[in-house]
């Protein structure tokens, strides 16, 4: 491996539950993270990678699709493969943690995934605080939640998604990210084979695969996942089915039936990630894997997206053995999710405001998509999405069309998203997804003639 011919230690552990082609990725990720790899630096050949390391081409080409995918690594036409990152030239003394979570001052927050928390009601929202601090300090913490946390979500669920589920069904935890990893390690193995959407939620994705969970990407079209493409042999499928992430579109009926007759014929479970499944504008909100089999649906939803992350609450609904490994595994671990934003949930159902948050969203939601569909449309601009959740997607011919929408919206002052972080592996499909929730109404107005600029198709 040259920068001039400087060797660069890789070593492999067979014996591991982790891929050999993720243990790769990680150790050139690792090398370039740290320095020992520098932009500009050649990587071998994947055949002769794969002859130095004693592992199959498969091993190599894999891992370099993960890093190539993830920007690290360059392929040139007839030249090689080139590391494109290089580190910081000094490591700063650590003094606190430096995240990516939140946009810039100086630009406006559009990207998919962010909750309209500035529409959420002031006075309700310090009225449940207040109520929820008077509850007396608990000695002990029900593994499973907060009985009427529980019996609230149970609530939810029949009123907003027509699924009859007790409060004794009703597991709380600390949202989408948070279940998989417990569904990771508490109920699959290291090595178990697992489904994912292809695009789809990557952190899902990275939950599977820290546990030693093997994830295979499925794809999905205007229908969302296909079951006829799914491997044999896995354990799980995750999926989102009422409002794909990130392409918007729903699970058609007729796959939703495909799915959980296989599920049932093979053994496996499906994960239903129900992520914004209350906002939809069109009809109503559709209904879930987890009413149509619930012997084989395990259920994940979440308060991050209709109200806000601060609560850190979601909840899951499963079959019985599910949940028994789920709380076992939280009492040898002596992990639960917080009480905290459970108790601020309880007050806001108690008092009707989480209904009146709700109707407020959906409307709110519904006339700024009905905006940005509007002016899109009259530009020529197409848009890709069903009717419904935060945001949607403007398809693009080509990778470097994407990405230079992206970098040019920063320069202009407006956050985009492109879909090509949404791909486990090499991406295969091209756009930019818009959010229209995390920003003022008046600043999605205000940006509107730059989106439509943006993002029109240019003569090639």
């Amino acid at each position: 491996m040259t920068r001039g011919d400087t060797a660069l230690p890789v070593t492999l552990d067979r014996g591991s539950a982790v891929p050999l082609a993720v243990q790769l990725a990680d150790k050139l990720r690792e090398s370039a993270a740290t320095g020992h790899l520098r932009g500009g630096d050649r990587l071998p050949s994947t055949r002769a990678l794969a002859d130095r390391l004693g592992v199959s081409r498969t091993v190599t080409s894999a891992a370099y699709e993960q890093l190539h995918a993830e920007g690290w690594i360059l392929g040139r036409h007839g030249s090689g493969t080139y590391v494109t990152t290089s580190p910081p030239a000094a490591r700063p003394e650590r003094r606190g943690f430096v995240t990516n979570d939140e946009a810039p001052d100086n630009l406006l927050m559009l990207t998919p995934g962010v909750p309209w928390a500035d529409g959420l009601d002031r006075a309700a929202w310090r009225r449940a605080w207040r109520a929820a601090a008077d509850t007396a300090p608990a000695a002990y913490l029900n593994r499973a939640g907060i009985t009427e946390y529980r019996a609230a979500i149970s609530e939810h669920l029949l009123r907003h998604r027509g699924l009859d589920a007790g409060t004794d069904s009703v597991l709380a935890t600390g949202g989408t990210t948070a279940a998989v990893v417990e569904l990771a390690s508490a109920v699959l193995r290291p090595g178990d084979l697992v489904a994912v959407e292809e695009p789809g939620y990557q952190r899902a994705v990275q939950a599977f695969r820290r546990a030693g969970v093997r994830v295979v990407g499925v794809p999905i079209d205007g229908q969302g996942l296909r079951p006829q493409a799914l491997p044999s042999g896995v354990r799980a499928v995750y999926c989102s089915p009422a409002h794909q992430y990130p392409l918007g579109c729903r699970m058609s009926a007729a796959r939703r039936v495909e799915l959980v007759e296989r599920a049932r014929a093979e053994h496996f479970l499906v994960v239903e990630d129900d992520y914004d499944g209350e906002l939809r504008y069109d009809v109503a909100p559709l209904p879930l894997l987890a009413s149509l089999a619930p012997d084989v649906v395990v259920h994940l939803g979440t308060t991050s997206k209709i109200l806000t992350p601060t609560l850190g609450a979601g909840w899951m609904v499963a079959p019985p053995s599910v949940t028994t490994a789920v709380l076992d595994y939280r009492e040898l671990t002596g992990t639960r999710p917080s009480p905290a934003g459970q108790w601020v949930l309880v007050e806001l159902a108690r008092h009707g405001d989480l209904g009146r948050h709700l109707r407020r969203l959906r409307r709110e939601l519904s006339e700024r998509r009905t905006m940005l569909v509007g002016a899109f449309k009259k530009a020529g601009v197409p848009v890709l999405g069903d009717d419904a959740g935060a945001h949607l997607v403007v398809p693009l011919p080509t990778q470097e069309d994407e990405r230079e929408r992206v970098s040019a919206g920063k320069r202009r002052g407006v956050l985009l998203d492109g879909l090509g972080r949404h791909f486990a592996r090499t991406p295969t499909v091209y756009g930019v997804a818009v959010g229209y929730a995390g920003c003022s109404r008046e600043g999605l107005q205000e940006s509107l003639w730059v989106l439509v600029d943006l993002l029109r198709q240019r003569p090639r």
